[in-house]
């Protein structure tokens, strides 16, 4: 599907759906790979309003807004997402956050350090590369190939489980039928998001780089 399909059917779809934060998180996602940044934040940036605690759209809204020359909603939006992030754990976002506001010349805001972040099981020493916590491997690959092969060696079975919960509500909301091609990317490129795997680091993982 090119670009202007998928931006047709999740405009549609979040048109559709006002209160579908999954559908305005992919709408923005094919606006940002359309190279329509402004209009990829106000989605984003929708995403953040309809969940407050979706660190993810705080993150890339705040990338998006860069992206478009808006530095100073920017700085906003990104100084809030990481106060977000960093109060629910949310590793990566974090990380990326405090990035662009060291790189925008601005200060990290005092946060309280996340105290209702999900624990690992009691004596889980399985170092997670998302969350930055303690947990428990998985007992093997959830599938088969490079990414499931990354996913065994970094990501923690308590973070994994997080994405299951995460996954079938995109399943839901999106109604996917992942028995169709697209619908399955689409199910990939979310489970990518939210484990942190960019385009840059997809490409490591499949070449071995």
């Amino acid at each position: 599907m090119d670009p202007a399909q998928r931006i047709a059917q999740f405009e549609n779809m979040a048109n559709a759906d006002p209160g579908n934060e999954m559908a305005h998180f992919s709408l923005a996602g094919a606006y940002m790979q359309a190279g329509r940044y402004a209009d990829a934040a106000a989605s984003y940036t929708r995403c953040t309003e309809i969940n407050p605690q979706m660190s993810k759209a705080w993150q890339l809204a705040a990338e998006s807004y860069r992206k478009a020359g808006d530095i100073d909603t920017a700085i906003g939006t990104a100084r809030k997402g990481y106060e977000v992030a960093a109060s629910k754990g949310d590793l990566m976002p974090k990380n990326a956050l405090a990035t662009l506001l060291k790189d925008l010349g601005v200060p990290l805001p005092r946060v309280e350090p996340a105290a209702s972040a999900p624990t690992a099981s009691p004596g889980g020493s399985f170092a997670c590369h998302v969350s930055g916590k303690s947990g428990t491997q998985l007992p093997r690959p959830p599938f088969r190939g490079p990414v499931g092969r990354w996913i065994y060696e970094n990501v923690s079975s308590e973070t994994w489980n997080q994405w299951i919960g995460q996954g079938t509500k995109v399943i839901n909301e999106l109604r996917l039928d992942l028995s169709r091609d697209q619908d399955a990317e689409t199910y990939d490129r979310h489970m990518r998001e939210f484990l942190g795997i960019d385009d840059d680091l997809l490409t490591k993982i499949r070449t071995g780089t």
